[in-house]
């Protein structure tokens, strides 16, 4: 039987993926990026020979170490292991596997438990920025059953405060990349935003949609993808992304009125 890497697979937020060290990987990217597509059983869209999920949201990667910044715990890259394609991205940070770093760090002896909870100060590689996550840890050990509950995800687990530092323009250089508030698009308005992620806001009914269509429908609609995919290309250079074809990045946003209160 060959030789096995040690990781943890952990939900985070609405996100699942795979925990390392970063001393268990590969130092050579590309060899680690083969082995993690490995693993995840990419490029296949079932992912059928690895963890993933068949879906961006179950295909990613939190690589950790100790952090020799003062006063960081742990400098964490997140990594997209994409599901359908040969590719591993870091153009981006992830806030959803973020929440399981901390936790991860503690139960690798990166972070020494404290009664009560434990706050873990994260170097976040792919950005450049800081984050501090809460960990609920009595009797000095993680705690992963709590109140917390999440939309899209069933029941419910421990809360990991995140603290962010100095987010706006950590992708883009600036919290509006363009330099304005609203740009026209291929007809559409939209707002170009990178406050910890990069975003394009648009409203749905500017591209015939009404924003409560279901997974399915989303899924089956083609026209539509291919009009908010032609957006996303488009804006790349002004949000200084360039040429985002194979980048998960930007985040397109389409927002809609509320239906059941709220603003």
């Amino acid at each position: 039987m060959s030789e096995g890497v040690r990781a943890m697979w952990m939900r985070g937020g609405t996100s699942k993926g795979g925990y390392f060290l970063k001393d268990d990987l590969p130092a050579d990217a590309a060899a680690r990026d083969a082995l993690l597509l490995r693993l995840m059983g990419s490029p296949d869209p079932r992912q059928i020979d690895g963890m993933g999920g068949a879906d961006p949201l179950t295909s990613k990667v939190a690589v950790v170490a100790p952090s020799t910044r003062p006063g960081v715990d742990v400098d964490y890259l997140f990594l997209q292991v994409f599901v359908d394609q040969a590719l591993v991205s870091d153009a981006q940070n992830c806030g959803n596997i973020l929440a399981g770093v901390a936790p991860f760090a503690i139960e690798r002896g990166l972070v020494k438990a404290a009664h009560g909870e434990t706050r873990v100060t994260i170097f976040m590689e792919n950005t450049g920025q800081i984050a501090i996550a809460t960990v609920p840890t009595p009797e000095n050990e993680v705690r992963y059953d709590g109140p917390a509950r999440i939309d899209g995800v069933p029941g419910t687990a421990a809360p990991i405060p995140l603290e962010f530092r100095d987010t706006a323009g950590s992708s883009c250089g600036a919290l509006l990349p363009s330099g304005q508030a609203v740009d026209m698009v291929d007809g559409v308005p939209v707002t170009l935003i990178d406050n910890g992620m990069p975003c394009v806001v648009l409203k749905a009914a500017d591209v015939g949609a009404t924003g409560y269509e279901s997974r399915e429908e989303l899924d089956g609609a083609t026209d539509l993808k291919a009009r908010i995919e032609a957006i996303r290309l488009a804006v790349g250079a002004r949000m200084n992304l360039g040429d985002v074809s194979g980048k998960s990045v930007p985040k397109m946003m389409l927002v809609a009125p509320p239906r059941q209160g709220g603003t």
